[in-house]
């Protein structure tokens, strides 16, 4: 019984490194294809194909089901819709407006904006630690921090106290709005 764990036939290893070449190639043809953004994280349905292709590339390799043309298939299936969904993006703002989430703006400056990290369910301590990873060494410098699409954390900042940030940096940030504008975010 133990040895079901550790042996298998020679025949399923030769098949697992020759799925895992094909489905490899795939990845790389279907990326040439349908572009780099495939694997960017600028969206959340970015985030969900990514996650995707990463969990059909591993069961699709080390298991018979799906089968290999199955596979190759469904990765063209992937990255057709992703491709698809990056134009309608591309020409509808109401389709970015139902695909996207909107980022959302932590910090103007120095003040921290305490219902923001409600509304996001982040902590003071996961903010902090983003401005130490940013090498923020005083609230001083920071111009702004974004809770970003993708749930990246974005830190604005500057050791030039006179420099300001462009407003057009945070058009489109959710939260600027009631703090009159985002060059109120930037003073």
């Amino acid at each position: 019984m133990w040895q079901d764990w550790i042996y298998t036939e020679w025949l399923d290893v030769a098949m697992v490194l020759a799925s895992t070449g094909a489905l490899y190639i795939a990845i790389v043809l279907y990326t040439r294809i349908a572009g780099l953004r495939s694997f960017a994280k600028m969206s959340a349905f970015d985030f969900a194909m990514t996650v995707a292709v990463g969990s059909l590339f591993a069961t699709s390799i080390v298991s018979r089901n799906p089968t290999l043309l199955l596979s190759l298939v469904a990765f063209g299936g992937l990255f057709g819709g992703q491709w698809l969904i990056g134009r309608i993006r591309q020409r509808s703002r109401t389709a970015r407006w139902l695909l996207d989430n909107e980022p959302v703006l932590l910090m103007a400056g120095e003040r921290i904006l305490h219902e923001h990290l409600r509304e996001t369910r982040i902590t003071e301590d996961d903010l902090r630690a983003k401005l130490r990873e940013a090498n923020v060494l005083n609230y001083g410098q920071v111009r702004a921090v974004i809770l970003e699409t993708t749930g990246d954390i974005s830190v604005l900042h500057s050791t030039d106290p006179q420099e300001r940030l462009d407003p057009a940096i945070l058009e489109g940030v959710g939260g600027t709005d009631h703090l009159g504008g985002p060059g109120a975010a930037a003073s």
